[in-house]
């Protein structure tokens, strides 16, 4: 789930929330098994109110294509490593938030991720 692709303004908008359908898609999907979210955008969005839900979430951000690399990785095909290159906020009312900042209050903070290895004989 995630935002259209964009450039520049074209992607501009003020509440930083994930469009629909990929809001509803997630509550119908996840309230009635495990699951992982593979969150495709441009930038960090709103997440906090719906973390509860999910079982994993992935940022995979713009992937153009090059999409089947994430399929890939979550089948356990590859192992990778995957760290925030920026902050990511609990809400819109934190920004501008930046790492070092005296009230730093993240949800994930810069460099958050993992590191997995392939569960195949890859």
């Amino acid at each position: 789930m995630g935002e259209h692709t964009y450039a520049e303004q074209y992607g501009d908008n003020l509440n930083l929330t994930i469009p629909e359908p990929g809001l509803s898609t997630m509550n119908n999907v996840c309230s009635k098994m495990k699951c992982v979210v593979v969150l495709i955008s441009g930038r960090p969005l709103v997440l906090e109110p719906y973390l509860a839900k999910i079982d994993g979430l992935v940022a995979a951000w713009l992937p153009g294509s090059q999409g089947q690399g994430v399929a890939d990785v979550l089948f356990g095909d590859y192992g990778f490593t995957g760290k925030l290159p920026r902050t990511w906020f609990k809400s819109v009312d934190q920004l501008p938030m930046n790492f070092g900042d005296e009230h730093y209050d993240p949800l994930f903070p810069y460099g958050f991720g993992l590191t997995t290895k392939p569960v195949g004989g890859n």
